[in-house]
């Protein structure tokens, strides 16, 4: 259905992630909102002691809305990664739990607002742990123009999701910074064996200053765009509209996806960007993968995602695009949000062609290492149970 015009080299086929022994910072939580009661650690175990720092590579967690269920899954991540290279940081975030969330709201808030005062270095990489909710409570707690001062300064590389997209969508409208929709440390890079499109994706991104998407689904003809690509989970979208954390992109793309969701209420969403007109605004909208099964109006089991896509192309008056490989699903690709890209109608479909974004220095990283099995077909060796993905 899609491939990505790098090619996989032939010695990553046979390469296999394997784990080492982890690093531990414990981050202090200050400042921004009301003090909260001390959450309860979902993993007995102490971290263990810090790997040394080696410049250009350290990750920091930030996890900003629900807590890892599994704690074996937030710690096969974190020794993934930094089997990668990566050094570690603010490890306690992944086994963290306050309610349903991953921490209280101060610590939550912590994890980003060190960074952005300076309390804490700021990282090469900040990576989401998973998604869920709660993010949008920690909005108004962050200095988001000082966050992407200093992220500019060193350019950090963001990598999220689902919920997570709320800080990448603020970053953006408060300090016009990009991120990366891509993999969580829980999410992705947690599981036994992950997607190989996902990782080799990932790599390919995450270390190329261009970047382009091939996306073989029926497409618009004639399409030749150009602009600022953002967006994100729709349901977070919609509930921005009318905040000052929701970009205000003029003839950018949007980029949309969600999963769950009945017909009816992700048209009522898209309403919701239409009436507070961030639809009109854009030269094209691009869908994801919404994950729609055999999700079904209740009422007319005919009024399906296709008469949903139909009915806001002609409200809005842009070209839809559907297709294209992310959202809550197993084997996604890696790309910028908030970066130049530049769309066009090829062979029935499209292609996504993405410039002018930060990237990783690779000195000191072993990325080969996050390459699970490959397969011949340029997505991932999947069993049919990992073909849907946690937030």
């Amino acid at each position: 259905m899609f491939e990505m015009t790098w090619q996989i080299s032939r010695r990553n086929l046979f390469r296999a992630s394997a784990a080492m022994a982890g690093a531990g910072v414990l981050q202090a939580c200050t400042g921004g909102v009301p003090a909260a009661q001390p959450s309860v650690a979902a993993n007995p175990k102490p971290p263990a002691a810090p790997v040394r720092r080696t410049d250009g590579n350290v990750l920091r967690i930030v996890a900003p809305s629900g807590f890892a269920p599994d704690p074996a899954r937030a710690q096969t991540g974190i020794e993934r990664l930094q089997n990668a290279g990566f050094v570690v940081e603010n490890q306690a975030a992944a086994f963290r739990r306050h309610q349903r969330f991953a921490g209280s709201d101060a610590e939550r808030t912590a994890d980003v607002q060190d960074v952005a005062s300076g309390r804490a270095a700021t990282p090469k990489v900040m990576m989401g742990l998973r998604g869920g909710y709660g993010a949008q409570r920690l909005l108004p707690h962050i200095d988001f123009a000082s966050l992407a001062a200093r992220m500019r300064e060193h350019a950090t590389l963001f990598f999220g999701f689902s919920d997570v997209c709320a800080l990448q969508l603020a970053l953006l409208a408060k300090g016009g910074y990009p991120s990366f929709a891509g993999p969580m440390v829980y999410s992705e890079f947690g599981k036994p064996i992950p997607g190989s499109y996902t990782m080799d994706s990932f790599v390919q991104c995450a270390s190329n200053s261009g970047y382009t998407v091939s996306v073989s689904a029926f497409g618009r003809e004639n399409v030749n765009i150009g602009g600022t690509l953002w967006g994100g989970n729709l349901s977070v979208l919609a509930a921005l509209a009318g905040s000052p954390y929701l970009p205000d992109i003029k003839g950018g793309i949007l980029f949309l996806e969600d999963v769950g969701e009945q017909p009816y209420r992700i048209e009522r969403m898209l309403q919701t960007l239409l009436l507070a007109g961030v639809l009109q605004k854009q030269q094209a909208i691009v869908f994801g993968d919404f994950r729609m099964g055999n999700i079904r109006d209740v009422y007319d089991g005919g009024y399906d995602f296709n008469a949903v896509i139909q009915a806001v192309s002609r409200m809005a008056r842009v070209p839809v695009l559907t297709g294209f490989p992310f959202g809550h699903i197993a084997n996604k690709t890696t790309f910028p949000l908030g970066a130049q890209a530049q769309i066009r109608s090829a062979g029935g479909g499209y292609t996504v062609a993405f410039s002018d974004y930060p990237t990783l220095d690779k000195n000191g990283l072993n990325l080969d290492s996050l390459l699970p099995q490959l397969d011949f077909t340029g997505g991932a060796a999947a069993s049919p149970e990992e073909k849907t993905d946690l937030e």
